[in-house]
This record gives C-alpha cells, structure tokens and sequence, in this order.
C-alpha cells in the first residue's frame, strides 16, 4: 500500500511539474515581439509602379529584417525590379530606387545600359531572344583595305542578358518566342559603343546561349576564304592531328635495298703467230677488271 502511494505522490509531481513548463513557454510565445511590414496585396511584376492600392501593413513574428519596409510610404511611388507575390513582406532589394520611376529604365542595375538591337526571326533567334535569356553578340561585313580575305565575321560580346523584347521586359519562365522588331540588351557603356557602331556598319547576329553558362570562349573569327580552303589561310600539316591509320595509308613503303650488280672482267686476248697465218686465242679473265 505503501508503494502504491508513493507512485501516486511521484506522478503528481510530474504532472505539476509538466503544467508548469508548458504554461511558462506558452507565457513566452505570447508575449513575443511582433513587426509591422508592408506586404503585397497582389502580385507585383516587373516595371510596375507601386500605388497605395498595391499594398497593405500586417504583423509578423521576429524583428523585422534590414531590407524589410514598415511603412507604406516607404514604397508607394516606387518601380518593381523584380517580382513580389501576394501576401509576401515588401523587401527593398526588391524596388528601384526612389525617384527612379518604373518600366524598362528601373530594372537596369547601376552602371549598366539597356542598348537596342533591332531584329528579325533570323537575327532574334527564332524569337528566343526574351527577356531573361543571355546571347552571344555576332558581327560580320568587309572593310576595304583591310580584310583581304573577304567577309569576315566574329564574336563581338559573349554572355549578354536580354532585358526586354519589345514592349515586353518582364522575364518569361517559360522560354516562349516572341515576335518582336527591337531587342534590348544589358550591357556596359564600353560594350554599348561597340554594339552602336556594329549596328550601323555591320550585320549583327545574335545567338541564344544557355543561361548558367557563363564561359568567354576564345575565337579568332572566320573569313570567306577559309570556308572554301584558300592555299593562303590553309592550316599547315604539322598543326593539324592526323589519325595513326592515315599516316601508315600516307607513308610510302621503303624502297629495297639496291643489289650491286657483279662486274665481269673482259676476257684476255693473245695473238698466235704461226709464219703468215695469225690467230687469237680468248682465256677467260680470273682477276678483276682494272
């Protein structure tokens, strides 16, 4: 009877002391700090110019972080540079600069340039070119006096982001064509210049690359004689590998040794004198011929 009581007296200061720890930890989470944010009242794309009935305040949990916006002043009158989804906290990595407006202008990141291309199916790659995809930037013509092997073309810039397609900057998930005359790309003002003058002497072609490839590769540009194999910008043998079965199909067999021929000595003539009747005799030379 006695352990039977003792059980029971221990169990219910285990309970008690359970009850204790929960209510204190519920007492805790009661009283923890909450955070006024401005968040999204839907969903906000790119180049969209935040009004007052965009957003709203809520109360979340934590202190705020650095970038997180409390008030809605802080946003209103400010361009999306990248997308905000409904419900989510207003972030200030997320907006242009105050001031700065919306549209295309307020996506290009400080130092950078949006430099127009203007495109067809061919030059646009199909119409792959949308906002988000990275090109490679190609130009080829003949200057006069200096490319004597004809039209020429080359790489002129690698790994360029698309930042808009037309009207269209916002960037398309899905990779869809799009029909459009003028392409906008993201560059630096020095690939600016190069890109301006390409445009207006040159023909430019862009071509699509995969985007998380960022490799420069190294080229030396191609002319029109190399394609039909002019003598004169032909590579040389010694820098081209040759398969070991085409150098053994190439390699002319050894000539055979050369047999030196025997040389036969001339036979030994004697003169016989028998009174007036004269004749020669030939023996067979056993030495060699002096």
């Amino acid at each position: 009877m006695s352990m039977l009581l003792a059980a029971f007296l221990v169990a219910c200061v285990g309970s008690y002391v359970v009850y204790r720890v929960t209510v204190r930890q519920i007492g805790s989470r009661s009283v923890q700090q909450t955070t006024k944010v401005v968040v999204a009242r839907r969903d906000l794309e790119i180049g969209t110019l935040i009004k007052p009935g965009d957003v709203t305040t809520s109360e979340v949990l934590g202190a705020p972080s650095a970038d997180e916006l409390p008030k809605i002043e802080n946003v209103v009158g400010r361009g999306v540079v990248s997308p905000i989804y409904a419900g989510e906290p207003i972030n200030d990595k997320r907006l242009a600069r105050v001031g700065s407006g919306a549209g295309l202008a307020a996506t290009i990141p400080p130092g950078m340039r949006a430099c127009a291309v203007k495109v067809d199916d061919v030059i646009g790659v199909a119409g792959f070119a949308v906002p988000g995809m990275h090109v490679d930037v190609l130009v080829s013509g003949t200057t006069s006096g200096m490319n004597p092997g004809g039209a020429k073309v080359r790489t002129l810039l690698q790994n360029i982001e698309v930042l808009s397609a037309g009207t269209n900057f916002q960037k398309d998930e899905e990779g869809k064509p799009v029909d459009v005359a003028v392409v906008n790309l993201l560059v630096t003002p020095a690939q600016a210049e190069l890109l301006s003058l390409a445009s207006n002497q040159m023909h430019v072609q862009l071509v699509l690359r995969n985007p998380i490839d960022h490799d420069i590769a190294s080229t030396q540009g191609s002319e029109m004689t190399t394609m039909f194999g002019s003598p004169e910008v032909q590579a040389s043998p010694a820098a081209l590998p040759v398969p070991a079965h085409v150098v053994r199909r190439m390699t002319p067999p050894p000539a055979p040794a050369a047999v030196e021929k025997a040389v036969v000595p001339p036979p030994v003539v004697i003169e016989v004198a028998n009174g007036a009747k004269r004749s020669e005799q030939k023996f067979e030379s056993k030495g060699t011929a002096q």
